[in-house]
């Protein structure tokens, strides 16, 4: 099948079918005679196995271990289990994150209680000064093995 087969049957845009070749993620096709690329079915089920991982919020680089431990099935899991475990405290790390972040939010929310000019404004103002009545940001949590770019 043509990229554009296989964008439609893993609803993942082409742009993305060729970053992930790029990266590594996806073996490259064999090219036609046209210098088309060629998928098959594997390409099919590696893009939906990377596309249901970065659906769970998996890094790039937690994925190509995952990927790595699936094309060696005689494996122990363990390194799967312990990966799926690191990627679950990274996960409850960022939901206490989010749920500080929304403290704060409410608590600079809280600062204009009703519509007045925006000169008035208690949220403007609170954001204006170093100490809105908020706890200080928390910087964002480093995820294991990188970021999470979303291509």
């Amino acid at each position: 099948m043509k990229i554009s087969e296989l964008a439609h049957a893993t609803d993942t845009p082409a742009d993305t079918i060729r970053y992930y070749e790029r990266v590594g993620l996806l073996t490259a096709p064999a090219r036609a005679g046209n210098n088309y690329r060629h998928y098959d079915t594997r390409h099919v089920d590696r893009l939906a196995f990377i596309r249901q991982a970065r659906g769970l919020d998996m890094s790039l680089d937690e994925i190509r271990t995952l990927l790595h431990w699936r094309d060696e099935p005689q494996a122990d899991c363990g390194a799967v289990n312990a990966l799926v475990d690191a990627h679950i405290q990274h996960i409850a790390a960022r939901i206490r994150e989010l749920r500080a972040l929304e403290r704060q939010l409410k608590t600079l929310r809280a600062q204009c209680r009703q519509a007045s000019d925006t000169a008035h404004c208690g949220i403007l103002v609170g954001l204006s000064h170093a100490d809105t009545g908020a706890p200080p940001a928390t910087p964002p949590h480093q995820h294991i093995g990188g970021t999470h770019g979303r291509p």
